[in-house]
């Protein structure tokens, strides 16, 4: 059996109820095989990148996982289609997104899959959630970059009473 593997995903929705989705999405990496959720960043909230639509409502999340990086992916991408994403333009706004960011140590390029992923260090909406989890992953230098990006964190969300 395949010793396992500290991955972090990216997690964003800006479609329906994007909290919800989102806090679903977190829950659910932990129902997945041979996947185990170990934290997740509070949300946040971000300006659309290279497109329009409404904010987006963003996290990060840290697995362990005994899936290869392939089959993780594949993972992400049914729970993607499951919350009804669907793709019709580059960076259209979406039910929800989820992004395989770092796989361990990995370095992975292929047609179907780039580890780290390649604009973790271009988005506030990445770094800021995976600083919260991961701070020796995120240089200042990085967070600096990406300054003059929209992006604030939402309160905790309220307990039902």
């Amino acid at each position: 059996m395949r010793e396992p593997v500290s991955a972090f995903v990216g997690i964003g929705a800006n479609l329906g109820d994007a909290q919800r989705t989102v806090r679903e999405a977190i829950a659910s990496l932990d129902q997945m095989p041979q996947t185990r959720l170990l934290r997740a960043s509070r949300l946040y909230r971000s300006a659309p990148v290279d497109a329009g639509g409404p904010d987006f409502i963003n996290a990060v999340a840290q697995v362990d996982t005994r899936l290869s990086a392939p089959e993780l992916l594949a993972q992400l991408q049914a729970l993607e289609t499951a919350a009804g994403r669907e793709r019709p333009y580059r960076n259209a706004p979406r039910t929800l997104d989820l992004d395989l960011l770092l796989f361990g140590d990995a370095r992975i390029a292929s047609a179907a899959l780039t580890i780290p992923h390649p604009r973790l260090r271009e988005r506030a909406f990445v770094l800021l959630p995976l600083q919260e989890l991961a701070p020796e992953r995120v240089q200042a230098a990085e967070l600096a970059a990406v300054a003059q990006q929209r992006i604030a964190p939402l309160p905790p969300a309220s307990s039902p009473a």
